[in-house]
């Protein structure tokens, strides 16, 4: 094993206010967030707002109880994507395996980099943090460790624009004076049982007996004790699915179950991927849809068209259904992710309706320059606005 920190775990801060604040830096320093005034929920809010009370995805309602001068933003359509992709292709600059892990974090190993200090590799990520920064305008938190484990945790150890190195051999001095609750997999509840039982930091798991280990977490009490520990050899796995999909996915920061508002974000994550797909000059034909409940239990449905189209429209009266056949349990989620494959190169459409869905096809590459230059307000499907008062 190498004497060097080399994999890194890159977080943004806030990431859709972020975005939005990108094209709105009056806004910066302000308390403020993105969500649905009617029937909605904070879906990302600003550090100034979060200080305030302010959290995701808090109903939009109790948000503007709490904080009442909360400033709203609406989604933009096309940005959070497009930010995505720019951000992951300068990590890309620094090293050529980088795992895209969600739309704002992802891992990147240096491996390849042929660095020889410590210090080379802090000098040479601050650099790509700035360089985010300075491009985009996206503020990002950085985790520098020995491995994956480890450096998830530090990235999110000093946010916002944080920065943590944790030098090989001392993840378990790292990890020790924190909450039980940073180790994967401890949510809320069993942090009250841990707590009950008195484990409170994860260094309470070291004076345990294993009996009484295996007590608390049953066959898992040896991989609980050595992520503890910081231990963990899972590599950084690069991808090459971009050419064959294009996804996008939400983790809710506390369980969402209501339909009509995970239906919305579903077609808000189609408002995002297709532009990706119209710059890269492809069509789609199938999208899936994936829920995932609070025990990380995954569900998947999925539906093909006729035609493969990259055009929103036609995957819009797909969502409700495919949600229905995936969401089965009817419990709060914890995620929701849109997935589109079956992917084709764009040529010449032989269909009756070619020329209206090339018509189509035209209006929208004007939307999404217009949404690309920040003309906010200009663009807006229906799912993206509030919901009137009944």
């Amino acid at each position: 094993m190498s004497g060097l920190p080399l994999i890194v775990h890159l977080d943004a801060d806030a990431f859709f206010v972020s975005c939005e604040l990108s094209v709105r830096p009056d806004l910066r320093g302000t308390k403020c967030a993105v969500g649905g005034r009617e029937r909605g929920i904070i879906s990302s809010a600003s550090y100034e707002a979060r200080a305030c009370g302010v959290y995701t995805p808090m109903p939009t309602k109790l948000a503007l109880k709490v904080c009442p001068d909360l400033i709203l933003l609406p989604h933009t359509s096309g940005i959070y994507g497009k930010k995505s992709r720019e951000m992951f292709d300068l990590c890309e600059s620094l090293t050529p395996l980088v795992q895209r892990n969600s739309i704002d974090e992802g891992y990147l190993d240096l491996g390849p980099c042929g660095f020889k200090t410590a210090a080379e590799i802090e000098n040479r990520v601050r650099a790509l943090q700035q360089r985010i920064w300075d491009e985009l305008q996206i503020p990002t938190s950085f985790g520098i460790a020995a491995n994956k484990l480890v450096s998830a945790i530090a990235s999110k150890a000093r946010k916002p624009r944080g920065f943590t190195v944790i030098l090989p051999g001392e993840e378990a001095a790292f990890l020790a004076p924190l909450k039980i609750s940073v180790i994967p997999g401890v949510g809320t509840k069993s942090t009250e049982r841990l707590e009950k039982a008195g484990i409170r930091l994860v260094s309470d798991l070291f004076v345990r007996t294993e009996r009484e280990l295996k007590d608390l977490f049953g066959s898992g009490w040896s991989e609980m004790l050595r992520m503890a520990r910081g231990e963990d050899d899972r590599p950084v796995e690069v991808s090459h699915e971009d050419a064959k999909s294009y996804s996008v996915q939400e983790t809710f920061g506390h369980d969402i179950g209501d339909f009509a508002e995970i239906e919305r974000i579903a077609k808000r994550m189609i408002d995002e991927l297709m532009p990706a797909i119209r710059a890269d000059g492809k069509r789609v034909k199938t999208m899936t849809v994936k829920v995932r409940y609070p025990g990380m239990e995954n569900s998947t449905a999925g539906r093909s068209l006729t035609e493969a189209t990259d055009l929103e429209a036609p995957f819009y009266p797909l969502v409700g259904a495919l949600l229905r056949a995936a969401w089965t349990k009817r419990r709060p989620l914890r995620l929701v992710s849109v997935r589109f494959s079956n992917v084709e190169e764009q040529g010449t459409q032989l269909e009756m309706f070619a020329q209206t869905d090339e018509r189509k096809r035209r209006l929208a590459a004007v939307l999404d320059k217009l949404n690309d230059r920040g003309k906010k307000g200009l663009v807006q499907h229906g799912h993206q606005l509030p919901k009137r008062r009944e």
